[in-house]
């Protein structure tokens, strides 16, 4: 993984102006545009592209011009937030002094910077957000059955596409560097057929309790669909077959913000988050449309013994996986507590590793269909199981929040 290098521009401060967390995690200030980086860019040597690249407008159509074009009231309104955009294009985004990382609900941001994404640095996006745990959580008061036996992840058939069209990769950069999750296409109840919803964990969206939110957010649906060798020449197309897509809102619990951590299990049976989601190339597709299927989610799952098994899908990156390639667990679930006064979460035997947090768990739901009943959130040290929050009624709030917006 290759470090992070300092903002080009470091000199903005924030006032103290935040209020506290509403009880419900709702979406923020959020700026649809397509910027170009700079020689002063996210890689490492800083080439990520020539000074005075094209910029491109809000529309995503060319712009020929150092300016963005975007209504004033909006440009004021970043503003606000502490985003300069034309700094932001310009490297200002890897700022990540404390006084500047936007953490609260409503203070999410994440502008499309056109071309950030390309194969190489989807490629080093290898290092996962920390969520390991011990061996097993210990001293649990409320149900916890006995830990899974271990469950080889399996490789997934290339093209992963037809038979797993709803499950990409989720890339986004913290003050460590880039880092990758998993995620899931969802249904849309407020525009059946033409979702832009992608689920997946709370951490791989904001740091918790001590941080904030992360920053260029982008889904790859079936990323490396024919499971080639990644390298600094493969086209991006191979690597993302149906587009990049970028975050236009993020919601994530209450829960999450207020209490999740880096390691173990605070805030975990909370950790779940739904972005909503507008291709960096503008086509006039849904994200359901373009990959031709999106999952329901079941908010009322059956109770665990009435289960047969649960599914988990994703792209494990922490060692001996690298990320390139998408592993699923099939397993009967048991169950997790890791506070008594919290939800017990869903457990399963699976060897996944780090960078396939947030990927979906898939059940039969009460309609006897395939649902999304959870997502990945914590595992051990020695990989051997993985765990996932029982998505309840916060889950739900948030879920009918981002179909309205």
């Amino acid at each position: 993984m290759r470090p992070i290098r300092p903002a080009c521009t470091a000199t903005r401060r924030r006032s103290a102006r935040r209020r506290t967390a509403p009880l419900l995690s709702v979406v923020g200030l959020t700026a649809a545009l397509a910027l170009t980086a700079t020689a002063c860019g996210p890689t490492e040597n800083g080439a990520s592209g020539a000074p005075g690249s094209q910029v491109t407008n809000s529309a995503g159509a060319p712009g020929g011009s150092d300016k963005i074009t975007i209504p004033d009231d909006l440009k004021d309104r970043l503003k606000e937030h502490g985003v300069d955009l034309d700094k932001w294009k310009n490297g200002e985004w890897k700022n990540w002094n404390k006084d500047d990382w936007l953490r609260e609900a409503e203070d999410f941001i994440n502008p499309i910077i056109a071309g950030l994404w390309d194969p190489d640095r989807m490629k080093d996006a290898d290092k996962p957000p920390k969520q390991p745990v011990d061996n097993d959580i210990s001293g649990d008061k409320g149900v916890t059955d006995p830990t899974p036996a271990r469950l080889p992840a399996k490789a997934v058939k290339a093209p992963y596409h037809s038979s797993a069209a709803e499950s990409g990769r989720l890339l986004f950069d913290g003050p460590e560097g880039s880092m990758a999750c998993s995620a899931t296409v969802v249904k849309d109840p407020a525009h059946p057929g033409k979702s832009n919803l992608v689920w997946t964990a709370g951490h791989c969206v904001h740091a918790g309790a001590k941080g904030g939110w992360y920053r260029n957010i982008a889904f790859v649906p079936s990323y490396n669909d024919q499971a080639k060798p990644v390298t600094k020449t493969t086209p991006r197309e191979q690597v993302a077959p149906y587009g990049v897509w970028w975050a236009k809102s993020a919601l994530t619990s209450d829960q999450w913000i207020s209490q999740g951590g880096p390691t173990g299990g605070d805030g975990a049976p909370y950790d779940f988050a739904v972005l909503s989601v507008t291709p960096e190339g503008g086509t006039g597709k849904s994200l359901e449309e373009t990959v031709g299927s999106a999952l329901p989610v079941e908010f009322d799952a059956p109770a665990v013994p009435k289960i047969a098994n649960m599914r988990a899908t994703g792209y494990p990156a922490a060692p001996p996986f690298d990320g390139e390639r998408m592993f699923q667990c099939t397993d009967k679930p048991g169950r997790l507590s890791v506070k008594p006064a919290q939800p017990t979460m869903y457990r399963i035997g699976c060897t996944m590793t780090g960078g396939s947090s947030g990927g979906g768990w898939v059940a039969q739901g009460q309609d006897g269909k395939p649902a999304l009943v959870s997502n990945t959130s914590i595992g051990p040290v020695t990989a051997g199981w993985l765990a996932g929050p029982r998505l309840g009624p916060e889950a739900k709030a948030i879920y009918d929040k981002a179909g309205t917006k």
